[in-house]
């Protein structure tokens, strides 16, 4: 009966090592956006692996701001193709996101027991909201323009939610709010460059 616990250890330390490497991860996608800034700036020129890359960084970054949406949604009007813009939009916020994910399944524990007062109450009330409707939450903040998907991101972790399911989810919303953002650069875009007089 002994035998269970070697395990749990083993479990526990490869949930830490696991939230390190998110943290980690974060930090330096952090320090590339700063360190390479032209760099991140003029992906956009890179056609659909730009937007592709800055999606990664927009997607794992949430201390510094990336300017990804505004490269998406001008690349969606430049582009020929803005649906794959969209995709190439979705597919990077998802491997960025994966580090979002990471932190909360080795730390999530942690910043439970560290919140306190309102924080802790959001936390505790995100917590059982993802524990009733996970995935159908992680969609709906995935798909749309809004801030609160990276604390879901970090409670799908700590509740051990799948990561395929996390992946392939995650990855259906972000490419549908990918699209929205592409489409209303093409459709943005060229109304206001007709509006100044471009033969377009």
């Amino acid at each position: 009966m002994a035998e269970p616990e070697p395990q749990k250890k083993i479990s526990t330390k490869a949930a830490y090592l696991l939230g390190i490497f998110g943290i980690v991860a974060t930090l330096l996608m952090a320090g590339a956006v700063i360190y390479y800034w032209e760099w991140v700036r003029n992906l956009g020129a890179y056609g659909y692996m730009g937007a592709f890359f800055i999606s990664i960084l927009g997607g794992a970054t949430i201390i510094v701001p990336v300017p990804m949406l505004a490269v998406i949604f001008a690349l969606g009007r430049v582009m020929e193709y803005t649906w794959l813009v969209g995709i190439a939009n979705g597919l990077g916020e998802t491997v960025g996101a994966l580090t979002i994910y990471m932190t909360g399944y080795g730390g999530g524990s942690a910043i439970y027991y560290r919140t306190h007062g309102r924080l802790q109450t959001a936390y505790e009330r995100l917590i059982h909201i993802m524990e009733r409707r996970g995935w159908l939450i992680l969609f709906v903040l995935a798909a749309v323009l809004n801030p609160f998907f990276y604390p879901a991101a970090l409670a799908a972790g700590a509740l051990r939610f799948g990561a395929k399911r996390y992946i392939i989810i995650t990855c259906m919303g972000k490419i549908i709010k990918g699209m929205t953002v592409a489409y209303a650069g093409y459709w943005g875009l060229r109304g206001l460059l007709r509006m100044l007089g471009a033969p377009i």
